[in-house]
């Protein structure tokens, strides 16, 4: 699936299925994915030493395989989205909480190369230098890129619908290590708080017709999520998941 299919998919309101590839960057990896297990993969320099560009091999041999391949980004930081957004199928933002700052960052993806004053008569006027250049930014150039903002604060959820109306917001993907430590109940990802958090942002996120959905290490609070209604489903990570593929072949091994 390209980014042009995957956005496709979210607009019309289907469920996409990815995981996150922390560790992997050799492109040799992807032959091992299991055939229409995922969606899109997000690759991910936020906590590791790595850098988005390390995963570029990985990206292209997804692609050939029909996976997306988005980027999260470490900063938030309008310039950085946009050359992520120049080399990936779109890019996924942490912490992500103020109406204006998510608007700066969905120009930055879904309207380059348009910068300074020229992208502000655009956002604030609709007002564009002239028709050839609308056609080349929104048919052309920015056409196929997904751009996914995280919320991952009460910030975030209460700003929330207003950040779902910005144009260039395809889906909102809850990052709940962050969310609920900033709620005082730090990785409790069952406590009904959480839950009912969730349940909110998936509603407010719908009624714009926005995917939204949240990161889970554990399939069963995945799948409660998806009875929620989450349409933006991202489970584990690479590394994760091999652990946990081998503590469970080689628990049974060694009870003989």
């Amino acid at each position: 699936m390209s980014g042009k299919a995957l956005k496709e998919k979210l607009v019309k309101g289907d469920r996409v299925y990815g995981t996150f590839f922390q560790h992997a960057v050799c492109p040799a990896v992807v032959d091992f994915l299991p055939p229409g297990a995922l969606d899109f993969v997000i690759v991910t320099a936020e906590h590791n030493a790595l850098d988005v560009a390390d995963f570029l091999p990985v990206r292209y041999a997804l692609n050939a395989k029909g996976i997306a391949c988005l980027a999260r980004t470490h900063s938030r930081d309008p310039d950085d989205v946009s050359k992520v957004c120049d080399s990936f199928d779109g890019v996924v933002v942490p912490y992500v909480e103020e109406v204006e700052h998510a608007k700066a960052l969905a120009a930055a993806a879904v309207y380059r190369p348009l910068k300074g004053r020229a992208l502000r008569r655009v956002l604030d006027k609709g007002e564009w230098p002239s028709a050839a250049a609308k056609e080349y930014v929104t048919g052309v150039r920015c056409a196929d890129t997904v751009f996914i903002p995280m919320i991952e604060s009460p910030a975030g959820v209460e700003n929330l619908d207003a950040i779902c109306a910005i144009p260039g917001v395809h889906a909102v993907f809850v990052g709940p290590n962050d969310l609920t430590t900033a709620m005082g109940i730090p990785n409790e990802y069952d406590h009904k708080d959480l839950v009912a958090v969730l349940k909110k942002i998936i509603d407010t996120a719908d009624r714009h017709h926005v995917a939204a959905g949240c990161w889970f290490g554990r399939t069963d609070q995945a799948l409660r999520t998806i009875r929620q209604g989450a349409r933006l489903v991202v489970y584990s990570n690479d590394s994760s998941m091999m652990k946990d593929a081998m503590a469970l072949a080689f628990g049974e091994l060694r009870k003989g």
